[in-house]
């Protein structure tokens, strides 16, 4: 069976590039240039109608995974609109680089009861996660995405394959950061991982996105967006490393 492709998207333009370009599930963020926040409320009734499961991020902020009780409320309510649009599930974290904040995650994931759920790359700042995939199990994460503790996946590929390895049954070791067509094939098979993450963002320097509106600070000159083609590469490479052929 072909590995599950999940693309992350922070706009609905993104959300149709990825779905056109193969991806077989999608991560809905805002903001991935700080590595993806929570989705407006005006992208989640947008993403409605998406054909393939979409998981959204809940994150109020950039910066720390440390959340005071008041940002944990917020988070909560959250996933609460996300259970009443009907989507297929939230992707969370919460802790630091002396561990997972075990009770945060408790109080997110009683609250995202009978959604499906991802922890996120808080796991990427722990000094050791080989105990993770345990107490991800426990707190009834599904999947962990990871890219080994290193900035890209491809460099953390020995820690990605011993989190595989010591995954219990039901917990799914997603890689993740960097992965493109042309390097995924090798992460699958140094890892064992059965899925990949991607943003599959191409950059575009064009006039949306200069003149006035970089001026007066609304914009980068250059920004990123979800390339179908890109998209379909990465599938392509999927397809194809499971026939022997990447």
């Amino acid at each position: 069976m072909t590995a599950t492709l999940e693309i992350c998207v922070d706009t609905l333009d993104g959300l149709d590039a990825a779905i056109k370009g193969g991806a077989d599930r999608i991560e809905l963020c805002a903001a991935l240039d700080v590595g993806g926040l929570s989705p407006a409320p005006s992208l989640l009734y947008a993403a409605q109608s998406a054909p393939i499961p979409i998981y959204c991020m809940i994150r109020p902020r950039a910066g720390s995974f440390i959340y005071t009780a008041r940002e944990l409320d917020f988070m909560c309510a959250e996933i609460t609109l996300v259970r009443e649009l009907g989507f297929a599930g939230v992707v969370l974290g919460c802790g630091d680089e002396s561990g997972l904040d075990i009770a945060g995650l408790s109080r997110l994931c009683a609250a995202a009861d009978g959604l499906g759920r991802t922890l996120h790359r808080v796991v990427d700042l722990l000094p050791d996660r080989r105990d993770v995939p345990r107490q991800a199990a426990s707190l009834g994460f599904e999947r962990i995405l990871t890219s080994g503790g290193q900035p890209q996946a491809q460099q953390g590929m020995a820690d990605i394959a011993a989190m595989v390895r010591a995954a219990p049954q039901g917990v799914s070791i997603m890689p993740g950061s960097g992965v493109t067509a042309q390097n995924t094939a090798r992460i699958l098979r140094k890892t064992g991982a059965r899925e990949i993450h991607a943003s599959a963002r191409g950059a575009r320097n064009d006039a949306a996105t200069g003149g006035r509106l970089h001026e007066l600070g609304f914009c980068a000159v250059t920004t990123k967006h979800t390339d179908t083609a890109l998209v379909a590469g990465l599938k392509w490479a999927l397809g194809a490393s499971e026939q022997g052929m990447a």
